[in-house]
C-alpha cells in the first residue's frame, strides 16, 4: 500500500485534485490517501498557510500530490521543498495532440535546482540615515554541494531515460562567481558521463530563452539554477499549449511532491471549467516515481487518446466539457 499525502489547496486545486483521484482510484493499485490542508483558505481558518500537521503527514507519506495555492504559494510550496529537501524540480516540455502547442513533437525535460539561488528569501531594504527606504537587496547563494547534486541528477536522469544530451544554463559572463561555479561543476559532472555517450553543452540563459523559440527540438535535458529554471520552464509551457497541460515533480533523496504548475485560478474556481490534465499528468509522474510504470504509461496513453479525439475536453482546449467529464473520459480510456 502506498501512503499518498493529498493537499487540494485553493481554487481549482480542489477540482483538478478530485479529477485526478478519480483516475487513481480506477487503477488496480492500493493507495491510502491522507488529506491535509495548506494555502490561502487554510491561512484564513488557522492563521497558518502550512500547518505543522500537514508537514508531518507529508513526511510520513510515500509521495505527495498537491493541487494549487493562491497568494500563499511561496509560503507553502517553497517551504515544503525546503522542509523535505526536495532539491530537484522536474518540468517536462512535451507536445500533446489537440492542443495549442507551437510544435508537434517536442519532448525535453527541464531539471531545476530547488533549494537555493535567489529563492532563499534573504532580502533586505536599503535605508538612508532618516530610515527612508531607498532600495532593496536580495542575496543569491550557489553552493558546490547543491550544484553538484542537481547536475548529477540531470545526467543520471538522462542516462536512465535514454536521453543523449544535457545542456547547462547559466549567466557566467556576468555572474562570474556564482554562475561561474555552477558552470565549472556542470562540466566536472559531465566528464564522468562521457563514457555513457551523453553529450554536454552550455548556454547563457538569455540565449536559451531565444533558442527555446527558434530551435526547441535541439534540447533533450536542461539543467539550471532556481530562478532561471522557473522562468524557462514557464516559457516551455507556452511552447506546448500553456500551464493547463504541464505537470511537475519535486524530488528529494527519499521524498517527492507532485503538482500541476498552474495557479489556483480563482476566477474560474468552482465552475467545473478547469483543465485537469496538468494534475493528472503530475500523478503520472508520481506513478513513475513509485515504479508503477505500467500504470503510468496506461494513464498517459489515455490522456493522449482523449486529447487526440477532442470530444470531451475543457474550454481551454476548444471543448465544452467539465473538469469531471474530462476525467471520466480519460478513466474510460485506461487499459490497465
Amino acid at each position: 500500500m502506498y501512503k499518498i499525502a493529498v493537499i487540494p489547496g485553493d481554487g481549482i486545486g480542489k477540482e483538478v485534485m478530485e479529477a485526478t483521484l478519480n483516475i487513481l482510484k480506477a487503477l488496480n493499485i492500493d493507495f491510502d490517501f491522507m488529506f491535509a490542508d495548506a494555502g490561502d483558505e487554510c491561512k484564513e481558518k488557522t492563521s497558518v498557510a502550512l500547518p505543522d500537521k500537514t508537514i508531518e503527514i507529508v513526511k510520513k507519506a510515500d509521495a505527495c500530490l498537491f493541487g494549487a495555492a493562491g497568494e500563499t504559494a511561496a509560503d507553502v510550496i517553497v517551504r515544503l521543498r525546503q522542509e523535505m529537501d526536495l532539491f530537484a524540480n522536474l518540468r517536462p516540455v512535451k507536445s500533446y495532440p489537440g492542443t495549442n502547442s507551437l510544435f508537434d513533437d517536442l519532448d525535453f525535460m527541464i531539471v531545476r535546482e530547488n533549494t537555493e539561488g535567489m529563492y532563499i528569501g534573504d532580502e533586505d531594504y536599503i535605508k538612508d540615515e532618516l530610515g527612508n527606504v531607498t532600495g532593496a537587496t536580495a542575496k543569491r547563494v550557489i553552493t558546490r554541494d547543491a550544484s553538484e547534486r542537481i547536475c548529477e541528477y540531470a545526467f543520471k536522469y538522462a542516462k536512465e531515460n535514454n536521453r543523449k544530451k544535457v545542456t547547462g544554463i547559466h549567466k557566467a559572463n556576468v555572474l562570474k562567481k556564482t554562475d561561474g561555479l555552477f558552470k565549472k561543476i556542470f562540466y566536472e559532472v559531465a566528464e564522468k558521463y562521457k563514457t555513457e555517450g551523453i553529450e554536454s553543452e552550455d548556454f547563457y540563459v538569455d540565449a536559451t530563452a531565444m533558442y527555446l523559440l527558434t530551435r526547441p527540438k535541439s534540447f533533450d535535458v536542461i539543467v539550471t539554477t532556481n530562478l532561471f529554471g522557473d522562468i524557462l520552464s514557464d516559457e516551455g509551457a507556452g511552447l506546448v499549449g500553456g500551464l493547463g497541460l504541464i505537470p511537475s515533480a519535486n524530488i528529494g533523496e527519499d521524498r517527492a511532491l507532485f503538482e500541476p504548475v498552474h495557479g489556483s485560478a480563482p476566477d474560474i474556481a468552482g465552475k467545473g471549467l478547469a483543465n485537469p490534465v496538468a494534475c493528472i499528468l503530475s500523478a503520472v509522474m508520481m506513478l513513475e516515481y513509485l515504479d508503477e510504470k505500467e500504470a503510468a504509461n496506461a494513464v498517459d496513453k489515455a490522456v493522449l487518446k482523449v486529447l487526440s479525439e477532442k470530444k470531451t475536453v475543457t474550454g481551454d482546449l476548444g471543448g465544452k466539457s467539465t473538469t469531471m467529464e474530462m476525467s471520466e473520459a480519460i478513466k474510460e480510456k485506461i487499459e490497465f
